[in-house]
C-alpha cells in the first residue's frame, strides 16, 4: 500500500504549502480537516497538525482525539498545532507580550534529528499572537527563538515534535530540511511517491474500476482534462471517448488547433460546432453570473446530447484537481461551489452517471509533471490557464459575433508576441478584454470613435495571488502598434497594472 502522510488541517492559510512541500520530497501526502478526521489504514506513516488563524484558548475549534496517533505515529505538530499538542496535556499557553509575525532566527538548538543541518541563526517564519510559556513535565524544548524560548520541543520516549514556526513557506530558509529531517529521519519514509510512480498506481486503479465500461469526458483543450484524457487513455483505450465543444468564445482558430493536438495523441475525439447556439443563448445577456449560468446551462444541453448518441456509456470523467476537492470540505465547513470548468454540474445527475476523477489528488503543478512523464506535447502543457466561460468574460457587456472577432483578432496577437519574444513562459496567464467604453482617436486625418482594448498578464505559482507582469515597454508599444493597425475597430490599447488581491486576474 502506498505511504502517506496525513495532514490534520485547522484552518492555517500555508496547509495547501505544507501537502506541496512533502509532494516535493516525494512523499504522498491528503490534508483532512481537524472536522472531519480521516480513517487511518495501514499506508499512513506520519501525521502533521497545521497551523490556525485561530487561538487554541478561544475554544472555535474542535478538541481532537490524539490518543490513536500519539505514540503510534510520528507526529509533528506545527504552530496552532504545537500549541494544542502543549495545552492539551498539562502546558498553558498565553497571549504574547511581543506579537511575533515574520523573519526571526534559531538562537539555541539541541542535538536533534529534527533539527539535523540546520544552524544557529537559520530564518524561520512566525506567524502567531500566542506562546507556549509553559510545557508539560516530559516535554524538552529542542529549539529557541531569541523571543520565543518554545521555538520546537519534542515528547520523550515518543516520536513527537512540535515547532512555532511555518516550516513550509520560503521565509523559513531550512524550512524544507526540517520536513525532509521528520519525513526521513523520524518516520522514515521512502520517498518513492513520483510522477512515473502516480501513473502506474493511477493506470491500475482505473483499469481495475472501470474494466470494460465506456467513459465520457469533457475536453476543454487545457492541461487537467487533457492529462486526465491520456491517463483514461492509457487505462482503457478506445473505450474513452472525449467531447470538445467549440462554444464560440475560444481563441482564434484554438478549436481546429487543439482538435487536431488530440486526435494527434491517439484519443478518440468527438468535436461539436455549437457556436451558433452559445450566441444565442447570450445575446442581450450583461451581467457576467448570468453569462456563466447561460453557458453552463447550454453546454450541459449539448454535451448531453452528444452523450446520448453513444451506446452503453456509464462514467463521466472530470479533470478536477485536489485544491478544488480542499476547498470542498473546509474547516469552516463546505466552501463555495467548486470551479464549473473543472466540473461539468449538472451533467452526473441528468445522466445518471458515475463519477471518475484520475487527477483529484493533484496539485496543478504535479499535473503538468505528470503530463509530461506521459509525453504530453508542451503545446498543451504550456498553456496558460483559460478561463472556462472563455472570451464571454473577457467581453464586458454584452457579446455579439463582432466583439468576439475583434478580441480573438487582438487577443492573437498578444500571445503569438509574447512566444515570439521568448515571454510567454515567463507570464502565468495573459490574454485581452475587451472594454465597453469608445474613445476619440485619429487615424490618417480622419477622427475615430472606436473600442477599447485591455491587455493583461499576470506572473504567478497557483492563481491565488498574482503580481502584474512587468513587460517590457517597447514589447507592450510593439503589440500596442499591432493590434491599432491590423484590428479593425480599436483605436486605443491600455495595459492592466493591478495585482492580485485587491483586483482579480479576470475582469468579470
Amino acid at each position: 500500500m502506498e505511504e502517506k502522510v496525513f495532514i490534520i488541517d485547522f484552518g492555517s492559510q500555508y496547509t495547501q504549502l505544507i501537502a506541496r512541500r512533502l509532494r516535493e520530497l516525494n512523499v504522498y501526502s491528503e490534508i483532512y480537516p481537524c472536522t472531519h478526521m480521516p480513517q487511518f489504514d495501514e499506508g499512513v506513516k506520519a501525521v502533521i497538525l497545521s497551523g490556525s488563524p485561530y487561538s487554541v484558548n478561544d475554544g472555535l475549534l474542535p478538541a481532537v482525539d490524539l490518543s490513536e496517533i500519539r505514540g503510534k505515529y510520528p507526529l509533528l505538530g506545527v504552530c496552532y498545532g504545537a500549541q494544542y499538542l502543549a495545552q492539551s496535556n498539562g502546558g498553558k499557553v498565553t497571549p504574547s507580550k511581543i506579537r511575533e509575525y515574520g523573519r526571526a532566527h534559531i538562537s539555541e538548538v539541541s542535538d536533534d534529528k529534527l533539527f539535523k543541518d540546520i544552524n544557529i541563526g537559520s530564518q524561520v517564519w512566525m506567524s502567531h499572537g500566542d506562546t507556549i510559556t509553559e510545557i508539560p513535565q516530559n516535554f524538552k524544548v529542542i529549539a529557541s527563538t531569541q523571543d520565543v524560548k518554545v521555538a520546537a520541543f519534542k515528547i520523550e520516549g515518543e516520536p513527537t515534535y512540535a515547532i512555532q514556526f511555518h516550516p513550509e513557506v520560503t521565509h523559513s530558509i531550512d524550512g524544507k530540511t526540517l520536513l525532509l529531517n521528520f519525513i526521513k529521519d523520524v518516520a522514515g519514509l521512502s520517498q518513492n511517491w513520483t510522477p512515473t510512480h502516480f501513473i502506474e498506481s493511477t493506470t491500475a486503479e482505473l483499469k481495475s474500476k472501470l474494466g470494460e465500461d465506456k467513459v465520457i469526458l469533457g475536453l476543454s483543450g487545457g492541461v487537467d482534462s487533457s492529462v486526465a484524457a491520456i491517463l483514461l487513455h492509457q487505462a482503457i483505450g478506445k473505450n474513452l471517448t472525449g467531447i470538445f465543444i467549440d462554444n464560440g468564445l475560444l481563441r482564434k482558430d484554438e478549436f481546429n488547433q487543439v482538435l487536431d493536438a488530440y486526435k494527434g495523441m491517439g484519443l478518440n475525439v468527438i468535436g461539436v460546432d455549437a457556436r451558433e447556439k452559445f450566441l444565442s443563448q447570450l445575446k442581450g445577456v450583461t451581467d457576467p453570473e448570468a453569462k456563466r449560468k447561460a453557458i453552463g446551462r447550454v453546454f450541459i444541453e449539448v454535451f448531453d446530447e452528444e452523450a446520448h448518441k453513444l451506446q452503453d456509456v456509464k462514467w463521466l470523467a472530470q479533470g478536477t484537481i485536489y485544491p478544488d476537492v480542499i476547498e470542498s470540505v473546509s474547516v469552516k465547513g463546505p466552501s463555495a461551489t467548486i470551479k464549473s470548468h473543472h466540473n461539468v454540474g449538472g451533467l452526473p445527475e441528468k445522466m445518471k452517471l458515475k463519477i471518475v476523477e484520475p487527477l483529484r489528488m493533484l496539485f496543478k503543478d504535479e499535473v503538468r509533471l505528470v503530463g509530461a512523464a506521459l509525453g504530453i506535447s508542451n503545446v498543451i502543457l504550456g498553456r496558460h490557464p483559460f478561463p472556462g466561460p472563455g472570451l464571454a468574460i473577457r467581453i464586458l457587456g454584452e457579446i455579439t459575433q463582432e466583439k468576439i472577432d475583434i478580441l480573438q483578432e487582438s487577443d492573437a496577437i498578444f500571445i503569438n508576441e509574447l512566444k515570439a519574444q521568448g515571454l510567454y513562459d515567463q507570464v502565468w496567464q495573459a490574454g485581452a478584454i475587451f472594454l465597453p467604453v469608445q474613445s476619440v482617436g485619429v487615424m490618417g486625418d480622419e477622427r475615430t470613435y472606436q473600442h477599447v482594448i485591455c491587455l493583461r498578464a499576470v506572473t504567478s505559482v497557483d492563481g491565488m495571488t498574482a503580481d502584474w507582469s512587468h513587460l517590457p515597454y517597447q514589447f507592450l508599444a510593439d503589440v500596442s502598434n499591432k493590434i491599432i493597425n491590423r484590428v479593425k475597430g480599436i483605436n486605443r490599447v491600455v495595459y492592466d497594472i493591478s495585482s492580485k488581491p485587491p483586483a482579480t486576474i479576470e475582469w468579470e
